[in-house]
């Protein structure tokens, strides 16, 4: 028995232990185990070995708060399939700190997400620039952009299709070549109606238009009288009515 008291009292001297809480103790009961014989100077090694036992049960409760923390900090991270062993060692709980540390650094170094005021300063600026009155319209304003915002790109590249032209072509350039397009019918529409009418004057069309707008008034009363009083319903019927009537 003093050979392990030996042994163990050896490790709790060495550089590699951690100061003792609970030293020898002093005083007539010290004295009164070294008179009889039965102490060695190892009377206070039960305490400290209590207390080394309990250090290791709260080893067992701290690594079960960081893998519980660490879960939530990192869920992407599978469960050790360890976590339930008996023996829990301080390298296991300075794994997950390292871990749980290396994640808040790196979120530190790529965090885009913006402070409080910033974000007050953006919803704002959208109800500004969107006429929103009120805190409560932002999100239906949201999704009417973003509905009106789909409608005109499917209509640009459809009008880019079209026009064949090149998708990255900006929508001046769009608007300018519809412009041309217009331009280029009405002058098509100018000649075809200028053909028809026989006239290349602007002028003599609204002549021949008037002249057009004297003339069929009352032709058109001397056809629907000739039809009744023929008693026909056709205008190809007239004149072998006419020539029956000679």
């Amino acid at each position: 028995l003093l050979k392990v008291l030996s042994c163990i009292d050896s490790i709790l001297r060495s550089p590699r232990a951690p100061p003792l809480i609970y030293q020898p103790s002093k005083g007539p009961v010290k004295n009164y185990i070294k008179e009889n014989g039965q102490g060695c100077g190892f009377e206070h090694l039960p305490l400290t070995i209590e207390m080394w036992a309990d250090q290791l049960m709260a080893l067992k409760d701290l690594h079960r708060s960081l893998r519980k923390l660490s879960l939530e900090l990192l869920p992407w991270h599978s469960a050790d399939p360890q976590d339930n062993r008996e023996s829990i060692r301080v390298e296991d709980l300075q794994f997950i700190v390292d871990a749980i540390l290396e994640e808040i650094e790196n979120k530190a170094k790529n965090s885009q997400t913006p402070s409080l005021p910033a974000l007050s300063a953006i919803v704002s600026h959208f109800q500004k620039l969107f006429d929103v009155n009120s805190l409560n319209g932002v999100y239906p304003r949201m999704n009417e952009v973003y509905t009106k915002l789909g409608e005109m790109t499917n209509a640009m590249r459809n009008l880019h299709e079209l026009l064949e032209l090149d998708s990255s072509a900006p929508p001046t350039v769009v608007v300018d070549t519809v412009g041309k397009l217009c331009d280029i019918i009405n002058k098509n529409v100018t000649e075809q109606v200028q053909q028809l009418l026989g006239t290349q004057d602007i002028q003599s069309i609204i002549n021949k238009l008037e002249e057009h707008e004297c003339f069929f008034p009352p032709f058109q009363s001397l056809i629907q009288d000739l039809l009744c009083v023929l008693d026909i319903s056709n205008l190809d019927d007239i004149l072998p009515a006419v020539q029956n009537l000679k």
